[in-house]
C-alpha cells in the first residue's frame, strides 16, 4: 500500500519504510510527525480524495534536519565588468514513514 501526501507545497508518493526529504518542519529530531493531507491511498482498494481523504493519516519520524548541497548563482555581463556570485543551501527535514492509516 502506498499513499500520496502533500506537505510544503509538494506532493510525495510514500510507502512504509521510505525515507524522504521534505521542506523544513519545526520539529526536533526523533519526534513523530503526522501528515493528514493525504490525497490518495492505493493498495487493495484505491481511494482518491477531493481534495483530501477524511480520516487518513501518515505517521513518520524525523531522522535529521539538514541542508541540501550548495547551488551557485552566477550573473555576468560582458564588457561591463559586472559579476555577481551568490550561493544558496535549502534546508530540509529527513523523515521515515512508519505507518499509513486509512
Amino acid at each position: 500500500m502506498y499513499a500520496i501526501i502533500e506537505t510544503g507545497g509538494q506532493q510525495f508518493k510514500v510507502q512504509e519504510g521510505d525515507e524522504i526529504k521534505i521542506e523544513k518542519l519545526p520539529v526536533d529530531e526523533g519526534q513523530d510527525v503526522v501528515f493528514d493531507h493525504v490525497l490518495a491511498l492505493i493498495g487493495e482498494e484505491t481511494a482518491f480524495g477531493s481534495p483530501t481523504i477524511e480520516g487518513a493519516k501518515v505517521h513518520a519520524t524525523v531522522l535529521e534536519q539538514g541542508k541540501h548541497d550548495k547551488v551557485l548563482i552566477f550573473k555576468y555581463n560582458a564588457k561591463k565588468h559586472t559579476r555577481k556570485k551568490k550561493g544558496h543551501r535549502q534546508p530540509y527535514t529527513l523523515v521515515k514513514i512508519n505507518a499509513i492509516e486509512a
